[in-house]
């Protein structure tokens, strides 16, 4: 006997979940938001500190439709799954995650460039040489090291609906 599947697109597929275990998406979204918590906990313990502890604090994990116009750092902002949630984080977090290389700096509106020296005084220039910055991973391996802890919890509550539907 040769086993036959057929192929479903993800919204039947999840109308014909629902109607078998009508509480996996349920556990399913909660689980996803506590995942989307706690990644955003441990990145936060993770982020570099000193001048960017704004940046640090700005990280958070939340439900994409909470935050229709901000970009999650995993890609999911295309998703068709209403419970997707993300990590959200100041624009930042590239530069800091991968560093930046030396670059040129010069002045787009006006002839000179302004800026505090070290004294304190204003300085004024035509352009200055950024050394670049050095890469502080901190997002990236956080999620890697957690990604098998967060898979088991998101089975864990799948498997709950599902043994719930199957007592009835």
């Amino acid at each position: 006997m040769a086993l036959q599947a057929k192929i479903v697109g993800r919204e039947a597929l999840s109308r014909r979940l629902a109607q078998l275990a009508p509480n996996v998406e349920k556990y399913a979204a909660d689980a996803k938001y506590e995942i989307a918590q706690e990644a955003a906990e441990r990145m936060r313990d993770a982020a570099p500190r000193g001048a960017t502890l704004e940046y640090a604090e700005s990280i958070d994990g939340d439900f994409l439709r909470n935050r229709p116009g901000a970009h999650a750092l995993n890609g999911a902002n295309g998703t068709k799954d209403p419970s997707a949630a993300g990590i959200f984080a100041m624009f930042i977090w590239r530069f800091l995650e991968f560093g930046t290389s030396g670059h040129a700096i010069k002045p787009k509106l006006a002839k000179m460039l302004a800026f505090s020296g070290k004294d304190g005084e204003q300085v004024f220039a035509e352009g200055v040489k950024h050394p670049g910055s050095r890469a502080h991973p901190h997002l990236f391996p956080v999620w890697r090291a957690f990604r098998p802890q967060a898979r088991r919890k998101l089975l864990a509550a799948v498997n709950r609906g599902v043994r719930e539907a199957m007592k009835r």
